[in-house]
C-alpha cells in the first residue's frame, strides 16, 4: 500500500493517530470507517488468497444455471439440448433456479452457504472471438480498447513495486502469483513484466544452477538478456520455497481421478497449506467450445458439456473439502469465469454457438451465499441471433473481490481496474473489516510494560483459527510479525525485543479472522 497516498488522501488535517487509536479495540462492521480499514488491513498484509478458475472455450450458461421459472421459453429455444425440468438440481431458498444434473458437488456447496452465483455476467459490446474475448477478460479492458496488462498483474505491481528487482525478500519471500500450467497468462502481466510464475508440478520443479553468468553486452539485446537471466535466477530461488511448501503437506482429502482441474486445485491447496504467502493462484480447464454434440442424442443430461460440468463441480467440491480438512478454508475464495457464454437458441448439431453473457460462480467459506441477479430473459420465439443480455459487468465482480476480499483501498482499486465499478455483495459482511471502535471490553490484546524500553510482552486471546500479531511503526509500516499461524482457542503470550527501535509510537495489532484490535505502545 502507498503510505504517502494514505496520509495525503485519508488522514484529516490535524488528526493525531496515536490519540485516535490508543487503547481502542476494533470490530468489523458493514460500512463506515474506510480510513481505518485501509490503515489496519492493507491488501498486501492480509493472508487471504484468491483462486481463479478459467473455463476455456465459452461455457453455455443456460444449461449450467437453468431458469426454472422460464422453462417454457428455455425449452422452446433449445429443445434438442435442454435439460428436463425434473432432472434439474434444486437450490435451497431459490426455487426458480437450478443447476445442471452433473453439478451435484456445487449444488451441495451452494446449499451449505459456500457459493454465490452471479447471473448474466458480461460487458457492453461483447466480442465473440475466443482470443480477443479472453484478452478482454484477462486485461479488464473495454472491448474496443487494447490493454497489454492484466487486472491481477496491475494489482501485484501496486502491492509489490519494483518487482522483480530485490525479490524475493524478507517481506515477500514467495512468488506473488502462481499459475498452474506452462505459460503465465495476460491476467498476471504487469506494466513491465509478468508478476507471477507458471509451474506444472511442485515435485518436479526446476533444478537449481549456479547464479553466476557471463556479463551481458551493453546494448538493447544485452539489457533484455540481463532481464531474462534475472527472472530465471529468481525462479530458481522460488523453486526452493515451493518445494519446501509442497513437502510440508503429508495428507490431503481425496480428489477425483482423471480430472485435470482437480489435479491443479490439489497442488494449490498444498501450496497454501504449506505456508506460501502467495496471494493469487490461476488454474484452467478447457473444452467448453461446444458447437456440436454438446449433449447426447436421446439423453441431454449426458455428453461433452455434462462431462465438463461434472469435472468442474467435483473438482471444486473436493478442493473446498480439502481446504476445510487442512484448516485453511477461511483464507481462500475462488471464482470461475469463461470468455463468453453461448447463444440462447441451440444449433442443429446438438450444440450452441458463441454468445454473450453467462453466469459465474464465487465459492468459499467467506462467500455471501445466494444469487445476484435474475434468470435471464428468453424470447418466446428466439432466433439464432439472440443473446443473453448482460446484467453485471465482469469487472464489477473483479472489483468487488479486490475490494471486499483482498481489501484493496479505493485509490488503488481505481488504478488496478482502470475506472470505478459496481460493488457486489459477494463476500460476507466484515470480511474486509471496515472497522468501528467498540472499546476494549474483552481485553483481547494486552501489551506490557507500556511504555517499554527494550522487551515488550503481548498477552492475547484468540477464538481459534488463523491468528496474526504484528508490530507496526507510527506510519503504519510493518516492523515485525510476532504470530502468523492457525491456533487453538485460548489466551497466549508472546514477546518482542524492540531495543533497536528508535523511541516513538508503535502499534501492536491482533487479527483473528474478522476481528481486529490495535493497541498503541510507546518506546522510550
Amino acid at each position: 500500500m502507498d503510505r504517502r497516498r494514505f496520509i495525503n488522501n485519508y488522514l484529516p488535517a490535524g488528526l493525531m493517530v496515536p490519540s485516535f487509536m490508543s487503547g481502542v479495540g476494533f470490530r468489523a462492521y458493514a460500512s463506515g470507517h474506510q480510513l481505518l480499514d485501509n490503515y489496519l488491513l492493507p491488501a498486501g498484509d492480509n493472508d487471504r488468497v484468491l483462486v481463479v478458475i478459467q473455463l476455456n472455450g465459452g461455457n453455455d450458461g443456460l444449461n449450467t444455471v437453468i431458469p426454472i421459472d422460464k422453462f417454457g421459453q428455455y425449452y422452446n429455444a433449445r429443445n434438442n439440448v435442454y435439460i428436463a425440468q425434473e432432472k434439474v438440481l434444486r437450490l435451497d431458498r431459490h426455487p426458480n433456479t437450478g443447476l445442471h444434473p452433473a453439478m451435484t458437488g456445487m449444488q451441495q456447496l451452494f446449499n451449505e452457504g459456500k457459493m454465490h452465483i452471479v447471473q448474466s455476467v458480461g460487458y457492453p459490446r461483447p466480442n465473440f472471438s475466443h482470443f480477443r474475448a479472453t484478452d478482454i477478460w484477462m486485461s479488464a479492458s473495454e472491448s474496443n480498447q487494447v490493454v497489454n496488462t492484466g487486472w491481477l498483474g496491475r494489482l501485484l505491481d501496486e502491492l509489490y513495486p519494483g518487482f522483480p528487482s530485490n525479490y524475493p525478500n524478507t517481506t515477500m519471500p514467495d512468488p506473488l502469483a502462481i499459475q498452474i500450467g506452462s505459460v503465465t497468462s495476460l491476467t498476471l502481466q504487469g506494466p513491465a513484466q509478468p508478476m507471477g510464475m507458471s509451474i506444472s508440478n511442485p515435485s518436479s520443479f526446476y533444478s537449481f544452477v549456479n547464479n553466476q553468468s557471463d556479463p551481458a553486452p551493453n546494448s538493447y539485446a544485452g539489457k533484455e538478456l540481463t532481464f531474462v537471466r534475472e527472472t530465471y535466477r529468481q525462479t530458481q530461488r522460488y523453486g526452493d520455497v515451493i518445494k519446501t511448501a509442497n513437502s510440508k503437506v503429508t495428507s490431503q482429502m481425496p480428489y477425483p481421478t482423471g480430472n485435470t482441474l482437480a489435479d491443479q486445485l490439489k497442488i494449490v491447496a498444498r501450496l497454501i497449506k504449506g505456508g506460501l504467502k502467495t496471494k493469487i493462484y490461476l488454474v484452467s480447464y478447457g473444452g467448453f467450445d461446444t458447437h456440436a454434440n454438446q449433449v447426447n442424442t436421446g439423453d441431454t443430461t449426458g455428453g461433452i458439456h455434462a462431462r465438463l460440468l461434472g469435472n468442474v463441480s467435483s473438482a471444486i467440491k473436493a478442493f473446498q473439502d480439502d481446504l476445510r480438512f487442512l484448516e485453511i478454508e477461511k483464507r481462500v475464495v475462488g471464482m470461475t469465469y469463461s470468455e463468453f457464454g453461448r447463444r440462447i437458441k441451440s444449433n442443429g448439431s446438438n450444440g450452441t454457438d458463441h454468445g454473450a453473457a453467462a453466469p459465474l460462480f464465487v465459492f468459499g467459506d467467506s462467500v455471501q451465499p445466494g444469487i445476484s441477479g435474475n434468470n435471464p430473459d428468453i424470447p418466446l420465439n428466439a432466433t439464432v441471433s439472440d443473446n443473453v443480455p448482460y446484467q453485471y459487468d465482469f469487472r464489477s465482480v473483479y472489483a468487488s473481490i479486490l475490494s471486499n476480499w483482498l481489501c484493496v483501498d479505493a485509490g488503488m482499486l481505481n488504478t488496478v481496474m482502470l475506472k470505478q465499478f459496481q460493488n457486489l455483495p459477494l463476500t460476507k459482511t466484515g470480511t474486509c473489516s471496515v472497522l468501528s471502535p467498540v472499546g476494549d471490553p474483552d481485553q483481547l490484546l494486552v501489551p506490557y510494560p507500556n511504555p517499554f524500553f527494550s522487551t515488550i510482552k503481548v498477552q492475547f486471546k484468540t477464538a481459534g483459527g488463523h491468528t496474526l500479531i504484528q508490530v507496526l511503526d507510527g506510519a503504519g509500516r510493518l516492523v515485525k510479525i510476532l504470530i502468523d499461524q492457525v491456533m487453538d482457542p485460548g489466551t497466549f503470550e508472546t514477546q518482542y525485543n524492540g531495543q533497536h527501535l528508535p523511541a516513538g509510537v508503535y502499534y501492536i495489532r491482533l487479527q483473528n479472522e474478522i476481528i481486529q484490535q490495535v493497541k498503541t505502545v510507546i518506546k522510550v
